[in-house]
């Protein structure tokens, strides 16, 4: 049987983490390790560059279509990546509260 996510190709992302995954903090070692062994082939399989062959590739794609929840640590820590550089960096407030914004009053005289 042949084995899943093969790639002799080394995954980066040097536009969201040019310093590499493991030194930016949303990985553990064990994660960046297989973002970078298997990223390459994760990445072909979502964008459909390459035929899933395995079962465990078939069940990935599905996956990256939203068809079914990750339930593997290759399906987590692909989902957890494409989550983090597709969603905006949060605005993060010390107060704890909702962020306020600003409201704008109507001073508009209504007593002609």
């Amino acid at each position: 049987m042949a084995e899943s996510f093969t790639t002799t190709n080394r995954f980066f992302d040097n536009k969201h983490y040019p310093r590499g995954f493991s030194r930016h903090g949303d990985f553990t070692i064990k994660e960046a390790q297989l973002l970078e062994r298997h990223g390459y082939a994760f990445n072909e399989l979502d964008l459909g560059k390459r035929e899933p062959i395995t079962e465990e590739e078939k069940l990935f794609v599905a996956v990256c279509r939203g068809e079914r929840e990750p339930a593997s640590e290759a399906e987590r820590v692909w989902s957890k990546y494409m989550a983090r550089i597709k969603r905006p960096r949060r605005f993060h407030t010390l107060s704890g509260g909702k962020p306020q914004m600003d409201t704008v009053e109507d001073y508009s005289d209504n007593d002609d």
